[in-house]
């Protein structure tokens, strides 16, 4: 059964919220990066806080999974969960008997366009969390048995996805968007190109794409800024000088009103929409920011959440979310719905996009967004893990070191205006991409 929520709650919860984070508003005033540069020339964005006695150094290689060679895709992705499984003379489980015994974190991640890392320790145990990210990101040893182990993880979350419906439809969604492009291939490969991976194609990935030249560094923590310089020569200073070309063709999706239909015997559909969206550095983007937030990013307080969720029961989730790539941009749109509901939770969602783009907002609507979005933003600040990433972010974004004092300003900066051009310019529910797997009563595909 379907639940419906009463119309109030959203406004309840939207008020409740914005209580709460009014006290939190100085938070992101007081966190400065200051950018250090190690004896070896190394450069990283750097927060010190000796509130608790931790250090994390998050970091990123520009290149990720998009540059994995055609036939070798989850090439990116399989090396990224193999650096912690052995390095240098300590096998995988002396690696992870101590980090388990230290309580260090050590993880890596494989995205589109970077490849990233995370150490966290405590300040005692720092000399050994060093040294097993060092080891790891110059000296992984890519043994047989944890490469065969992690192989056969990743294959068996493969083979799940082939049969999951939203998996199903992201997949779908982004060869359509882009078919000959790199960001139409899975970030993770196939069953077909992981299990072909070889030990010299992990070894060659960690030679031509962990250097100097295409790192990002960030850390916060309780260390000195002295300190840290002589850290970073020693995780990276061994590094090559330079990567392999990480340079990848924009690209613009193909958005072209088409529908298309994966019929799958589940009584819920799942429901992907999307079209062109705009780039970081878009002058726009903090508008397009805005407006996505009162549209669909805003969870409980949206207008999709409250036009298809709340007066209607029609689905389980829905929202809309930016996606900046380096190379490209969507809006992206989803919903979750019984099979008989799905046409109407579609036709609904099509003439909300419609609306949005015609009508624009109220101000009320753009100032209680305003609020919430720059009142929200210290929560993000929440632990140092956040704090790095976010420094990396902004590098990677080429947002500039005060990017933090000056971001709520952006947001305040918003005009209906802003509002009414944005949504114009990037609402176009004709071009709208659309993918549903189930079988949606109603619904039918095109060409």
């Amino acid at each position: 059964m379907t639940v419906k929520h009463n119309a109030p709650l959203g406004l309840f919860i939207l008020a409740a919220c914005l209580v709460l984070i009014s006290a939190l508003a100085p938070a992101a005033q007081a966190i400065t990066a200051q950018q250090v540069t190690s004896p070896g020339g190394l450069k990283a964005w750097f927060v010190p806080d000796t509130t608790n006695p931790i250090l994390t150094i998050k970091f990123a290689f520009r290149g990720g999974a998009a540059l994995d060679p055609e036939g070798k895709e989850g090439l990116s992705n399989l090396v990224s969960s193999l650096l912690d499984e052995g390095a240098g003379p300590f096998d995988s489980q002396t690696v992870q008997q101590a980090l388990e015994d230290q309580s260090i974190g050590l993880k890596f991640d494989s995205g589109r366009d970077e490849f990233s890392g995370r150490l966290t320790t405590l300040v005692r145990n720092q000399d050994k969390a060093i040294e097993l990210l060092t080891l790891a990101l110059t000296k992984p040893r890519f043994d047989s048995e944890p490469v065969e182990r992690i192989r056969a993880q990743i294959l068996v979350s493969l083979k799940r996805n082939q049969e999951d419906p939203h998996a199903i439809a992201n997949r779908t969604l982004f060869k359509t968007l882009y078919p000959t492009h790199v960001y139409g291939r899975s970030t993770d490969g196939t069953p077909e190109t992981v299990a072909k991976l070889s030990i010299d194609d992990m070894r060659n990935f960690v030679k031509n794409r962990l250097a100097k030249d295409n790192l990002i560094i960030s850390a916060v923590g309780d260390i000195s800024a002295e300190q840290l310089g002589q850290r970073l020569d020693q995780i990276f200073g061994d590094l090559p000088a330079r990567a392999a070309s990480w340079a990848v063709d924009d690209v613009v999706p193909i958005s072209r009103g088409q529908t298309i239909v994966i019929d799958r015997d589940i009584p819920q559909s799942s429901i992907l929409v999307a079209e062109r969206g705009l780039m970081r550095d878009d002058p726009d983007f903090y508008a397009a920011y805005v407006m996505n937030h009162m549209f669909g990013g805003g969870s409980f307080t949206s207008r999709l959440y409250a036009e298809i969720r709340e007066k209607r029961g029609l689905v389980y989730s829905v929202g809309t979310g930016l996606y900046p790539f380096d190379h490209s941009a969507l809006i992206i749109g989803s919903a979750g719905t019984a099979n008989k509901r799905a046409h109407e939770t579609l036709s609904v969602l099509k003439a909300e996009w419609k609306k949005m783009a015609t009508d624009g907002v109220s101000q009320n609507e753009l100032n209680d967004a305003k609020t919430y979005l720059t009142g929200s933003y210290p929560l993000r600040f929440s632990s140092s893990g956040r704090i790095a990433s976010m420094l990396v972010g902004m590098q990677v974004a080429n947002l500039g070191i005060d990017y933090m004092q000056k971001r709520n300003g952006y947001i305040e900066a918003v005009t209906l205006t802003d509002i009414k051009r944005v949504a114009k310019r990037i609402l176009l529910a004709d071009n709208l991409i659309t993918v549903v797997v189930g079988r949606p009563e109603g619904i039918v595909g095109t060409n």
